[in-house]
């Protein structure tokens, strides 16, 4: 099974209480509430996905949407 990008925005709106197109892909994350305890539950769910390299450090490196979807492509072979 794949994240796909609508997933993934799905998954990352849904941590954030938000609706898909609310999130802006260009912008840092933690500007737009994520905060270490919903990083680590989407960690979970994209793991659970399929997934299993996916850690933490990963997306606290970079929190801007694009690039998670750049690492979710990389790590699924995309």
């Amino acid at each position: 099974m794949k994240v796909t990008t609508d997933q993934a925005l799905a998954d990352i709106a849904d941590a954030l209480y938000v609706e898909p197109g609310d999130l802006e892909q260009d912008t840092d994350l933690r500007d737009q509430g994520m905060d270490s305890v919903r990083l680590m539950e989407l960690v979970e769910t994209w793991r659970a996905a399929g997934i299993p390299e996916i850690d933490y450090i990963m997306l606290a490196e970079d929190q801007r949407i694009e690039a998670w979807l750049t690492l979710l492509h990389k790590l699924q072979g995309a």
